[in-house]
């Protein structure tokens, strides 16, 4: 369920002074920055992810597209624990362009989850590819424990992610969205490659990935381990779906990864290229542009993303697109859909509220 946009005036003054003071001086005040009003920054941070996973060689071909194509401006790629630290960052002024997912997006624009009474606006340049959940196991744990279904995890030892990362904030939202509770599980909170080692010395009974299909932490354990992955079972996908987030369901076909020959049905969310509010206009139109002008490089770092990188793909943006982009993509006959246009005012989503309201 996609939920309205808030207007920047509904978002108190010490959030946005506090993303604004990368990149205005001091003595300037945060409201007085409209959308896209920022200043052009030549020397740009891109936001991405640990150095094991997709977001790090994207934010890599992002980089170069930047380098070669925009006169007067340069990028540097930045390893983090990817989209929750991410938006963060941009919030704070010390990232320009962050690679996150779109749930955490959706919160941090909301205020809510890990964002709770603290919302950071962020607005999308490019919606990417899905990121698939995985639940990740070894093939005799998932005997001897009887994982059928996700919620099997139960009173066992999970790894939910990386401290700050997408995958962790993810997998918090799907246990919330089934109603499990933390205490409930031997929760650790441990990256893809501890993960894996976890799951190999016996120190772990499953584990979250959240990740582009076809991942090679999962692919490389697979081929040392007999691997499996846990089935989210029909009304699991039910309540997740139709719960926050805008998770969207998803199969993973079999033969994706070495020893699991059957489809595996799970959901999966959307990862967007995002920026902060007051990011200039001109300049999100000229690198959302140079990026799609150049998009096969971005498919040569992560090749099963070819299908979903087309500038169509803007309509499952988890919040607003920057009116830069906006432009760019009406060049191309793509109409936004109308609860992704940032003009959209107060007075319009208290018309939607009250159409939800009617709705519920």
């Amino acid at each position: 369920m996609r939920r309205n946009p808030l207007s920047l005036a509904a978002i108190p003054a010490g959030v946005l002074l506090l993303a604004a003071c990368g990149a205005q001086p001091a003595e300037q005040a945060a409201e007085d920055v409209e959308l896209g009003g920022g200043p052009v920054q030549n020397n740009l941070s891109i936001v991405t992810g640990g150095t094991s996973g997709v977001y790090y060689p994207i934010g890599g071909a992002l980089r170069t597209i930047i380098g070669d194509n925009l006169e007067g401006q340069s990028a540097s790629v930045e390893a983090t624990g990817a989209s929750v630290e991410n938006i963060r960052l941009l919030g704070g002024g010390d990232g320009q362009l962050a690679i996150v997912q779109g749930d955490a997006a959706d919160q941090a624009f909301t205020g809510t989850g890990d964002f709770e009474g603290e919302p950071i606006e962020t607005y999308s340049l490019a919606v990417m590819y899905p990121n698939v959940f995985h639940a990740v196991t070894l093939a005799d744990i998932a005997e001897s424990k009887g994982f059928e279904c996700f919620s099997d995890v139960v009173g066992n030892r999970y790894s939910v992610g990386d401290i700050g990362s997408g995958n962790e904030a993810t997998t918090n939202q799907v246990f919330e969205s089934l109603e499990i509770s933390s205490k409930e599980i031997e929760l650790q909170q441990l990256g893809y490659a501890e993960t894996a080692n976890a799951l190999t010395n016996n120190q772990l009974d499953a584990g979250s990935w959240v990740v582009g299909e076809g991942h090679s932490g999962i692919t490389e354990l697979g081929t040392t381990e007999d691997i499996a992955i846990i089935e989210m079972c029909d009304d699991e996908r039910e309540a997740v779906v139709s719960g926050y987030g805008g998770y969207t369901e998803h199969v993973i076909e079999g033969g994706t990864y070495p020893g699991v020959d059957e489809d595996v049905d799970t959901i999966a969310v959307w990862n967007a290229l995002v920026v902060s509010g007051e990011f200039n206009e001109d300049q999100a139109y000229e690198i959302t542009k140079a990026m799609f002008d150049n998009i096969d490089q971005v498919i040569g770092v992560y090749g099963p993303g070819e299908k979903y990188l087309v500038p169509e793909t803007i309509e499952n943006s988890p919040v607003p697109v920057h009116p830069g982009a906006v432009r760019f993509y009406e060049e191309q006959g793509i109409e936004i859909p109308a609860d992704l246009l940032p003009e959209a005012d107060s007075s319009g989503d208290e018309d939607a509220a009250a159409e939800d309201s009617d709705d519920e």
